[in-house]
Protein backbone atom coordinates (compact mmCIF):
# COMPACT_ATOMS: atom_id res chain seq x y z
CA UNK A 1 0.00 0.00 0.00
CA UNK A 2 1.04 3.56 -0.72
CA UNK A 3 -0.52 6.52 1.04
CA UNK A 4 -0.60 9.82 -0.82
CA UNK A 5 -1.32 13.22 0.70
CA UNK A 6 -1.67 16.34 -1.41
CA UNK A 7 -1.11 19.88 -0.23
CA UNK A 8 -0.70 23.37 -1.63
CA UNK A 9 -4.13 24.06 -3.02
CA UNK A 10 -5.96 27.32 -2.45
CA UNK A 11 -7.58 30.36 -3.98
CA UNK A 12 -5.62 32.39 -6.51
CA UNK A 13 -6.42 35.06 -9.08
CA UNK A 14 -6.19 34.34 -12.77
CA UNK A 15 -2.59 34.65 -13.93
CA UNK A 16 -1.24 33.59 -10.56
CA UNK A 17 0.70 30.52 -9.49
CA UNK A 18 0.38 27.62 -7.09
CA UNK A 19 2.64 24.71 -6.27
CA UNK A 20 1.02 21.43 -5.34
CA UNK A 21 2.91 18.76 -3.46
CA UNK A 22 2.19 15.09 -2.95
CA UNK A 23 3.86 13.19 -0.13
CA UNK A 24 4.04 9.42 -0.41
CA UNK A 25 4.42 6.96 2.43
CA UNK A 26 4.13 3.23 2.87
CA UNK A 27 5.49 0.97 0.14
CA UNK A 28 7.40 3.76 -1.55
CA UNK A 29 10.32 1.50 -2.46
CA UNK A 30 8.50 0.44 -5.62
CA UNK A 31 9.40 2.42 -8.69
CA UNK A 32 6.05 4.05 -9.35
CA UNK A 33 5.52 6.59 -12.03
CA UNK A 34 3.29 9.33 -10.64
CA UNK A 35 0.48 11.39 -12.04
CA UNK A 36 -1.73 14.36 -11.29
CA UNK A 37 -5.40 14.41 -12.22
CA UNK A 38 -8.14 16.95 -11.62
CA UNK A 39 -11.88 16.91 -11.34
CA UNK A 40 -14.13 19.92 -11.72
CA UNK A 41 -17.74 19.90 -10.45
CA UNK A 42 -19.97 17.88 -12.74
CA UNK A 43 -17.07 16.65 -14.85
CA UNK A 44 -15.07 13.47 -15.09
CA UNK A 45 -11.64 13.22 -13.56
CA UNK A 46 -9.06 14.13 -16.19
CA UNK A 47 -5.35 13.60 -16.63
CA UNK A 48 -3.12 16.61 -16.02
CA UNK A 49 0.48 15.41 -15.90
CA UNK A 50 2.64 12.36 -15.25
CA UNK A 51 6.30 11.65 -14.59
CA UNK A 52 8.28 8.45 -14.74
CA UNK A 53 10.35 7.17 -11.81
CA UNK A 54 13.59 8.43 -13.35
CA UNK A 55 12.04 11.81 -14.27
CA UNK A 56 13.32 11.26 -17.80
CA UNK A 57 9.83 11.38 -19.25
CA UNK A 58 6.96 13.72 -18.50
CA UNK A 59 3.51 13.96 -20.03
CA UNK A 60 0.98 16.79 -19.99
CA UNK A 61 -2.58 17.60 -20.87
CA UNK A 62 -2.42 19.85 -23.93
CA UNK A 63 -4.15 22.74 -22.20
CA UNK A 64 -1.54 22.92 -19.43
CA UNK A 65 1.60 22.50 -21.55
CA UNK A 66 3.93 25.43 -21.03
CA UNK A 67 2.12 26.47 -17.84
CA UNK A 68 2.42 23.44 -15.55
CA UNK A 69 5.55 21.51 -14.62
CA UNK A 70 5.64 18.15 -12.86
CA UNK A 71 8.71 17.11 -10.90
CA UNK A 72 9.67 14.59 -8.23
CA UNK A 73 12.22 14.03 -5.51
CA UNK A 74 12.56 10.29 -4.92
CA UNK A 75 14.76 10.78 -1.87
CA UNK A 76 11.95 12.73 -0.21
CA UNK A 77 9.12 10.66 -1.72
CA UNK A 78 7.44 13.77 -3.09
CA UNK A 79 5.92 14.80 -6.39
CA UNK A 80 5.20 18.42 -7.22
CA UNK A 81 3.07 20.26 -9.71
CA UNK A 82 4.09 23.85 -10.37
CA UNK A 83 1.16 25.68 -11.90
CA UNK A 84 1.75 29.07 -13.51
CA UNK A 85 -0.50 31.45 -15.44
CA UNK A 86 -3.53 29.84 -13.90
CA UNK A 87 -6.91 30.22 -15.56
CA UNK A 88 -10.44 29.96 -14.14
CA UNK A 89 -10.87 26.73 -16.11
CA UNK A 90 -8.08 25.18 -14.04
CA UNK A 91 -10.42 25.25 -11.03
CA UNK A 92 -10.83 21.70 -9.75
CA UNK A 93 -9.87 19.25 -7.06
CA UNK A 94 -6.38 18.00 -7.90
CA UNK A 95 -5.39 14.42 -7.13
CA UNK A 96 -2.03 12.74 -6.94
CA UNK A 97 -1.84 9.09 -8.01
CA UNK A 98 0.69 6.26 -8.23
CA UNK A 99 0.79 4.56 -11.61
CA UNK A 100 0.37 0.81 -11.91
CA UNK A 101 0.20 -0.26 -15.54
CA UNK A 102 -1.17 0.93 -18.82
CA UNK A 103 -1.48 4.36 -20.32
CA UNK A 104 -0.56 7.32 -18.13
CA UNK A 105 -3.62 9.16 -19.38
CA UNK A 106 -6.30 6.93 -17.86
CA UNK A 107 -7.46 6.81 -14.24
CA UNK A 108 -7.73 3.01 -14.39
CA UNK A 109 -3.95 2.80 -14.84
CA UNK A 110 -3.30 4.12 -11.33
CA UNK A 111 -3.28 1.96 -8.22
CA UNK A 112 -3.24 4.48 -5.38
CA UNK A 113 -4.86 7.88 -4.98
CA UNK A 114 -4.70 10.79 -2.59
CA UNK A 115 -7.73 12.60 -1.17
CA UNK A 116 -7.24 15.67 -3.33
CA UNK A 117 -6.62 19.36 -2.80
CA UNK A 118 -8.91 22.15 -4.01
CA UNK A 119 -7.60 24.71 -6.48
CA UNK A 120 -9.83 27.69 -7.19
CA UNK A 121 -8.87 30.33 -9.75
CA UNK A 122 -10.89 33.52 -9.71
CA UNK A 123 -11.33 35.71 -12.77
Amino acid sequence: QVQLVESGGGLVQAGGSLRLSCAASGRTGSNYAMGWFRQAPGKEREFVAAITWSSLNTYYLDSVKGRFTISRDNAKNTVNLQMNRLKPEDTAVYYCAAHGSGSFYYTRSYYFWGQGTQVTVSS
